[in-house]
């Protein structure tokens, strides 16, 4: 079968990086083109000694005439940026969105959160917001496939089956997620130069963060019920991971056993999404460098209630992995090529 011709637009920051590292690995994808705005003409290894044995391409200014004979564009890009490169597809091209900019269904709710007017309004019916372990069915014949944020993905993964089968109070939701600094990209190193980034901790977008209508939308689509969920991301000095504590109220009949065997049957078949033994600790350092989302059930003092652990690494699982799986259920290739 021939190679999947590829380009990574925003190939130099920590997500694009780790983009490349898989896709290097990955057997029915050759890169092509490596984009960027002001590393133009440097090599990709100069951003990660790790890819210097790899022959790639140095890196060039996106124009459109790359577009002529490429399959997939990997967009890693500030969000915003993606919707004009939608613009300029051709029907030959397949679009994978790793930013925010066809995560929402409604352009009025792009312009609430991210404070800026979509650009490429018609292109969001051609796009798919795809969590793969739920809803990759639908990317069907879609041009642009919208891969969910990291926090997101760490929330999701664990909710969805346990509120599709209503278990849980929907309007009692309470997530606390902590992330290592990459998940804010290069230039959070900026934003802190005048502080210690590795001995602080920092709660941000508290009550208000640019995921709560993401996680929201995703929810609407398995309940008819009222919901209500309260998200708190933290920065935390560590390079990447996230571990996300979510706190439910379990509704009347439904055991701690129960939501443990749902999620475990729910996820029988997953290649990366592992259900632990109930009250395990997960930690970050046992995802990260994997594509692997764990997920531990713990009970509290009180029977109606439970803390529900998820832990990924927010480059992989939450960024570069899952654009990789959904390439693969697209383009119909192994669903772990590439990621193990």
């Amino acid at each position: 079968m021939p190679k999947l011709n590829v380009l990574v637009a925003g190939s130099t920051g920590y997500i694009g990086v780790q983009l490349i590292k898989l896709l290097v690995k990955h057997k029915n994808v050759q890169i092509k083109y490596l984009c960027g705005k002001t590393s133009v003409g440097k090599k990709i290894s100069s951003f990660d000694s790790k890819l210097k044995n790899f022959k790639l391409p140095k890196i060039v200014k996106f124009n459109k005439k790359y577009l002529i004979d490429i399959d997939v564009v990997f967009t890693a890009l500030p969000n915003g940026d993606a919707q004009d490169i939608s613009k300029v597809l051709n029907n030959n091209n397949i679009l994978i969105d790793l930013a925010a900019d066809f995560r929402l269904e409604k352009a009025s709710e792009y312009l609430k959160w991210y404070k800026q007017k979509h650009r490429a309004v018609s292109n969001i019916k051609k796009s798919n917001y795809s969590l793969p372990e739920i809803n990759s069915n639908n990317i069907g014949n879609k041009q642009i496939i919208s891969c969910p944020g990291c926090y997101p993905t760490s929330i999701l993964l664990p909710l969805i089956p346990l509120i599709k089968k209503d278990f849980i109070k929907a309007n009692t939701i309470i997530i606390d997620s902590k992330s290592g600094y990459s998940g804010a990209g290069r230039g959070v190193h900026k934003k802190f130069k005048n502080n210690n980034l590795h001995e602080s901790i920092s709660a941000y977008g508290v009550g208000f963060h640019r995921h709560n209508p993401e996680i929201e939308q995703m929810i609407s689509k398995f309940t008819t019920k009222k919901f209500d969920l309260i998200f708190t991301p933290h920065l935390c000095p560590m390079f990447k991971g996230i571990l996300s504590t979510i706190y439910l109220e379990i509704n009347n009949g439904i055991s701690i056993n129960r939501i443990n065997k749902e999620l475990s049957k729910f996820y029988k078949n997953s290649e990366f999404v592992k259900i632990l033994k109930k009250n395990s600790l997960v930690s970050t350092n046992d995802v990260l460098n994997t594509n692997n989302c764990n997920i531990s059930v713990c009970k509290t003092r009180y029977s109606n209630k439970v803390i529900i652990l998820s832990a990924l690494d927010n480059l992989i699982k939450g960024g570069a992995g899952q654009a990789i799986q959904n390439m693969n259920i697209k383009f119909g290739f192994n669903k772990a090529e590439g990621l193990k």
